[in-house]
């Protein structure tokens, strides 16, 4: 009798999505009348095999010997415009060419007085307690 019931609804949906029939068969026989599709898949962007991956590319190097020696290169954050020209070495400010652009310096090179060695002892602290607790929950 339930056997009959279910070829009846069938031929009734079977009507309704000729189409999806397979998967209206499955439905029916499985559970009570209902009727399920599957989702569309999602497109794929640049991810999981198969998948051409974009490369990044970085910004056009200038070999240009005369531009170099009279342009600041790069300094330029606009889309629009250029470079400024370079200016001669008194048009700048005394301090520009007192600045340590080397390695910072060592905890012990610091005098203990300073602001700096206060600041870089924070930074190792912080630093040694990172990596005591590396991977452990607190």
């Amino acid at each position: 009798m339930a056997l009959s019931n279910v070829l009846q609804s069938l031929t009734r949906v079977r009507h309704l999505f000729s189409s999806h029939t397979p998967l209206c068969a499955c439905a029916l026989v499985n559970s009570s009348i209902h009727i399920r599709g599957y989702a569309k898949k999602a497109a794929a962007k640049g991810k999981g095999k198969g998948m051409v991956k974009d490369v990044l590319q970085g910004p056009e190097v200038c070999k240009d010997p005369v531009r170099l020696t009279s342009h600041a290169v790069g300094v330029n954050i606009y889309k629009q415009g250029e470079d400024p020209l370079l200016k001669a070495k008194e048009e700048y400010p005394a301090w520009l060419f007192e600045l340590d652009l080397g390695p910072p310096k060592k905890l012990f090179e610091l005098d203990p007085e300073s602001h700096e060695y206060w600041k870089r002892l924070r930074k190792e602290h912080i630093w040694r307690f990172n990596k005591l607790h590396k991977g452990k929950k607190i």
